[in-house]
């Protein structure tokens, strides 16, 4: 039998990329037994290279009670621009990212991934992103690490629906909030991305 340190010591994610440079995926290992298990959400030290020399600055914690909800797509301009590593804890959602630095070969591109309570996925979104998801059951909630502390001056958002993002959300959004709802859509004039 294996002594129980030498368990522990095992690496706890997997991180894969993805076609958008920046983003990766983790995917969470668990320690199981006739108990349960052990799950790792985070570390420092193992997840040093997608953290970028950073520090987790704020733990958020959300909970969206109807199917087919959108929440998104928000971020940070600099200088609080941040890194979220965002994991659903209850039910399942399809988490986007889009890519709004300036400059950017991907710029206004997104990527989803379903994030669940059973795959264990986490998706790590870098500065220069926007971040929303679609509930695709009831009662979802995301657990939300961040590399900085939320300023409400410094929040920036796209409309979820906009046509020039052309997000392909898995069902008809059913529920948006005021704010959400009233992004602007883009144009050329209006939006020049995050200068990082």
């Amino acid at each position: 039998m294996k002594p129980v340190w030498h368990a522990m010591m095992m690496p706890r994610f997997e991180i894969h990329s993805v076609e958008i440079d920046g983003l990766k995926v983790l995917q969470r290992k668990l320690l199981e037994d006739g108990r349960g298990y052990f799950e790792r959400f985070f570390c420092s030290e193992e997840l040093m290279t997608v953290l970028s020399g950073k520090f987790i600055a704020q733990i958020n914690h959300t909970l969206t009670k109807s199917r087919y909800t959108v929440r998104g797509m928000h971020f940070q301009y600099p200088p609080n621009a941040e890194t979220k590593f965002i994991s659903c804890i209850r039910g399942e959602v399809f988490d986007v990212a889009v890519d709004v630095r300036m400059g950017s070969p991907t710029f206004l591109k997104w990527h989803g991934e379903v994030l669940s309570e059973r795959n264990l996925k986490s998706l790590v979104i870098p500065d220069g992103f926007a971040h929303g998801f679609q509930t695709l059951s009831e009662n979802c909630e995301l657990l939300y690490l961040h590399t900085a502390l939320y300023q409400p001056k410094s929040e920036g958002g796209l409309n979820p629906l906009d046509k020039k993002l052309a997000i392909d959300w898995p069902y008809n959004v059913e529920s948006m909030s005021t704010r959400d709802s009233g992004h602007p859509m883009l144009d050329d004039s209006q939006f020049k991305g995050v200068k990082l």
